[in-house]
């Protein structure tokens, strides 16, 4: 039995690497031998991405795209990716090709031995900033040590996930959803699949990589962790009892 993919791809100011990203993708998809489709969400854009992935749609049906009515962020995209998509897994990617399509294939081998879940472990990353990398190794050292759900360090999004994890996030009315969080917090069958993280193809991401991964950690450590409510309501009541 041959299972559908859904591709979800959030995405903002990106229509430098449309073409190149599908092109590779679909290549991917069509080894694999399974039906998908590929959604879009688009953050309204200034440049062309809209008009260059309805340009892909005019190519091929099985591409999808749904425009927010503003700006909600990646996290919500990829969310409302979930909630539309039909296939029986899901691979959440982004388009600047940092996250090679190509490993969708040993994502769906990997899921064909009975894994729900097959996360992508960075072994390294290419092109990333020093102070980008220091805000991530803070951000997952502060969630490992005060969540009260193992988040596995080093994974993005970048994952394929199977239809059960599917239907058990969308049960979670999270309009800035921690996706790392959320899945390993439903639990079943996890695995990863390591690899080296490319430099961005073309353009420069449009969505602030530092204040957005800042933003990332603090979904991860107040939507994980019970430590800073019990924290706040400590010092609530010492104020309480001292005024």
């Amino acid at each position: 039995m041959t299972n559908k993919i859904s591709i979800i791809v959030p995405v903002y100011n990106e229509e430098s690497n449309i073409r190149s990203f599908l092109s590779r993708l679909v290549t991917t998809l069509n080894k694999i031998k399974s039906s998908y489709e590929i959604l879009f969400i688009l953050d309204p854009s200034s440049d062309e991405t809209e008009k260059k992935i309805i340009e892909e749609i005019k190519n091929n049906n099985k591409i999808k795209l749904i425009v927010f009515s503003r700006r909600f962020g990646q996290p919500a995209a990829t969310m409302a990716g979930i909630h539309n998509a039909s296939g029986d897994r899901c691979v959440i990617i982004d388009c600047d090709l940092q996250d090679p399509p190509e490993l969708i294939e040993h994502m769906n081998t990997m899921m064909d031995k009975g894994f729900d879940a097959v996360l992508a472990r960075r072994k390294s990353r290419k092109g990333e900033t020093l102070i980008k990398k220091l805000i991530t190794k803070i951000g997952y050292s502060l969630i490992e040590k005060i969540s009260d759900v193992n988040i596995p360090k080093n994974t993005g999004d970048f994952r394929m996930i199977s239809k059960k994890i599917v239907e058990n996030l969308k049960t979670f009315n999270e309009p800035n959803a921690f996706l790392r969080g959320l899945v390993a917090y439903v639990g079943f069958n996890q695995t990863f699949l390591d690899y080296d993280r490319d430099e961005r193809e073309l353009g420069k991401s449009k969505y602030n990589k530092y204040i957005g991964s800042i933003k990332i950690a603090f979904n991860g450590i107040f939507g994980f962790s019970s430590k800073p409510l019990f924290f706040m309501s400590l010092l609530g009541f010492i104020f309480a009892l001292i005024s």
